[in-house]
């Protein structure tokens, strides 16, 4: 399981509907809510993960 990185919820990588390429890596998202708040400012959700 991935961890959507806007709500932190659990993604099933195999079935996630939506995803997004930042720097060579892929991110899986439980709604396009979420993947368009990632688009938007990824470095903020990825630092947030750290």
């Amino acid at each position: 399981m991935e961890t959507d990185p806007v709500c932190k919820m659990e993604v099933d990588p195999a079935t996630a509907q939506w995803k997004s390429e930042y720097k060579g890596k892929t991110y899986y998202f439980c709604s396009p809510g979420c993947k368009v708040s990632f688009e938007k400012e990824p470095e903020k959700f990825i630092q947030a993960m750290a």
